[in-house]
């Protein structure tokens, strides 16, 4: 019952609708269902209940379910709790069992607290690869083993045909059956979609390949249907092919909700151990006894179970397209119908009678070939494929080393470094969508527009339907002002999934371009409702609430941004500009400065930092803090015209203009600039030079209040400056 349940409540969590798995499984206790109970919990936003269903309280040293993809969940839910430590403590120890759980490691890069790639993915996790498959490929040695002595014991009591008959029913009928637990305490599974690093399929057989972590499958959550949950139909004679049958299971739609984007890296099998009823087995048994008794040839095997066991070609297709799905420990569907459909002839022929010897020569030269090969692999428990995983495993970790540094140091914004590691990568790793859209990322990051303008064209060339980045690519048009790019980014967007929040961002910064911001802060909400996690979406509704002058449901947005990511920097910068608006220097300070502490390479913050600090009367700070912010980027006009600011303050006038004549050659079009170098010459009693850039920054028609400002210095120009603050 309880099993059933699993699979229903699994159906609705695929529909999206985790309040009926919530009901379903409340109360349960098997471990996976209190898995899929948490994942329910999750997407309802029930962190409380989520963590007691991965923990109980009533169970001390309990197992949390689902192995890593259950430390991968509960890290989520600590981390969404505000307590990173544990947090930290569960992906880690999600990295410890599956060491190619990607996932675990994109949120510790969130966090701050990834180690370096080469570390995580080095030759500790590789040894951890390859002893699991060893440990797998001699368990699935173990089980073969035990399938042949039992197709032994059925030949001696039974006939030919009718042991012939119990082994087709036992490689096609017994499926349900086959179904283990793995040794993390997860159950195995496939998912909807293969994601090639977080591992797959498990097989040793001599045509498959072998996964090096197949005890956990990372793939999409919530959790997949039992995929060896339908019998085979092959087992009454049906025309469809087992080829036929796991695609339509597979390709099943997707709906993006909350924070499917990560869980889908994670899933288990659904379903441990479980028998076919017994009408089922019967049933079988009887079509198979009739099946033997309208038996054709000489060798005493049927039409039908020479469909499954024979040795052509077509049987060996047949049974190389399962190879995706596990059904024992180590051993897929592949290796089950490949060894269990020639084996037992073999077993037969040498313990059966004279009709022994014909189905002895009836064996292809593949097969031979085959069972050579199988005899010789198991010499020491190892096997041909060792050294194939061995490559497979080095190549992959090394691949994941490049890919983890770039995105560690992405995440600590240490964008030309990203960059750097990520061209180290192969022609065709580098013009993937993901790395495009990660180098499109470090480009924004280092306020070079252009160029992540044109990373993320490449990354929508590459993988057209991929929303990932969108909204920061639509920020980017925003900043170049691209309106007919951008609105043609958003319509496109929606085509493609318009319940995802990166779409509805997109169309929140095409009316925010147009200055409607109403509309864009409409938009912007559509996005939170979406996806309430993502955090990006609440920092664009408080920019906007900001540019109402609406400061309190400003500020709420932006703490509501920190309460899902606190390294999310863009928010902290948001509140620094809201107090700095609000002349609340002190706390303007303290929240440029943490946004500050989490990206230190960001000149724009350096500089509004100098501008609080400036405030507050600590000018010897404040320039120090706009020297670092010149350096850091000396495309950006802004923190040498607030230095020339600060010296003007100070009465240091030649430094002042220096600054400003070198910034001219920059921003020659900059209005404020002559605005600022008329207030210096006024003050150095130079009224003619005063008069001539204060007209000259009038021609550069600045904004309706800033016209109005030097205006009302050209009339004060002939005041005395002792006299001008009274007036």
């Amino acid at each position: 019952m309880q099993l059933n349940s699993q699979l229903l409540a699994s159906c609705y969590l695929h529909n999206n609708q985790a309040y009926c798995a919530y009901h379903i499984l409340k109360g349960t206790q098997l471990a996976q269902s209190r898995y899929l109970f948490a994942i329910s919990c999750f997407q309802m936003d029930l962190l409380s209940e989520a963590e007691a269903a991965l923990c109980p309280s009533n169970e001390t040293g309990s197992e949390v379910p689902n192995g890593a993809a259950g430390h991968y969940l509960l890290g989520l839910v600590y981390r969404y709790t505000d307590r990173r430590k544990s947090a930290v403590d569960h992906f880690k120890q999600a990295l410890l069992i599956d060491p190619l759980l990607w996932a675990a490691y994109e949120e510790l890069c969130t966090l701050g607290a990834a180690d370096e790639a080469s570390g995580v993915f080095g030759e500790s996790a590789a040894l951890s690869i390859q002893h699991q498959s060893m440990y797998h490929g001699s368990d699935s040695q173990h089980v073969q083993t035990a399938i042949e002595d039992r197709s032994v014991l059925a030949g001696r009591t039974l006939g030919p045909e009718e042991a012939n008959s119990r082994q087709l029913k036992h490689v096609h009928g017994n499926s349900l059956r086959d179904l283990p637990v793995s040794h993390h305490g997860a159950a195995i599974g496939v998912g909807a979609s293969s994601q090639p690093l977080n591992g797959g399929s498990s097989t040793m057989s001599v045509y498959s390949t072998p996964s090096p972590m197949p005890s956990q499958f990372s793939t999409v959550a919530p959790p997949p249907l039992c995929r060896n949950g339908q019998p085979n139909m092959n087992i009454l004679g049906g025309e469809s092919s087992p080829k036929s049958t796991v695609n339509t299971t597979i390709q099943a739609p997707r709906r993006k909700f909350v924070d499917e984007g990560k869980l889908r890296k994670v899933s288990g099998r659904l379903f441990p151990d479980s028998g076919p009823r017994r009408s089922t087995r019967l049933a079988a048994e009887a079509a198979s006894a009739a099946s033997s008794n309208s038996t054709q040839g000489g060798n005493g095997i049927s039409h039908s179970s020479a469909k499954f066991l024979g040795g052509g070609s077509s049987s060996r297709l047949s049974s190389a397209s399962f190879r995706s799905v596990t059904v024992r420990k180590g051993q897929s569907w592949a290796s089950e119908s490949l060894d269990d459909g020639k084996r037992p002839e073999a077993f037969d022929d040498a313990r059966s009678d004279n009709s022994a010897t014909t189905s002895t020569a009836s064996l292809s030269g593949d097969d031979r070939c085959l069972e050579r090969e199988r005899g010789s692999m198991q010499i020491g428990g190892l096997t041909p494929n060792g050294s194939r995983v061995t490559n497979g495993v080095s190549e992959l970790l090394s691949l994941l080393r490049t890919l983890g540094e770039g995105y560690r140091l992405s995440c600590l914004y240490r964008c030309q470094d990203a960059l750097d590691a990520y061209r180290k990568l192969s022609h065709k790793q580098y013009n993937t969508g993901w790395v495009l859209s990660q180098v499109g990322r470090a480009h924004f990051e280092l306020v070079d527009y252009l160029e992540a303008d044109h990373a993320f064209i490449l990354a929508r060339r590459a993988t057209p339907y991929s929303l990932d980045g969108m909204d920061i690519y639509s920020t980017v048009l925003y900043h170049l002002k691209e309106e007919m790019k951008l609105s043609y980014l958003a319509q496109d967007l929606i085509l493609t999934d318009r319940l995802a929040p990166q779409s509805w961002c997109a169309i929140g910064n095409c009316y925010s371009l147009q200055k409607d911001h109403e509309t864009a802060l409409k938009n912007f909400q559509r996005a939170v409702h979406l996806n309430s996690r993502f955090p990006y979406a609440h920092t664009l509704c408080g920019h906007e609430y900001v540019a109402l002058e609406d400061y309190e449901n400003g500020i709420k947005s932006y703490q509501s941004a920190l309460k899902i990511d606190t390294r999310h920097y863009n928010s902290w910068y948001g509140l620094g500009m809201v107090y700095l608006r609000q002349e609340k220097f002190e706390f303007a300070e303290h929240h440029f400065r943490r946004a500050f502490q989490i990206n230190q390479r960001s000149s724009v913050i350096m500089c509004y930092l100098g501008m609080a600090l400036h405030a507050l009367k600590r000018n010897d700070e404040a320039l120090e803090m706009m020297e670092k912010a010149i350096i850091a980027d000396r495309k950006n006009p802004l923190p040498m015209y607030h230095k020339a600011n600060i010296l003007a303050s100070l009465e240091r006038f030649d430094e002042a203009l220096e600054n400003l004549e070198e910034l001219k050659e920059s921003a020659p079009h900059e209005s404020s600039v002559y605005a600022l170098m008329g207030r210096i010459y006024k003050r150095c009693n130079l009224p003619a030079k005063a008069m001539l850039h204060y007209g000259l920054a009038l021609d550069l028609k600045p904004s309706a209040a800033d016209t109005a400002v030097i205006k009302s210095a050209m009339e004060k120009l002939h005041v005395p400056d002792e006299l001008e603050d009274s007036l």
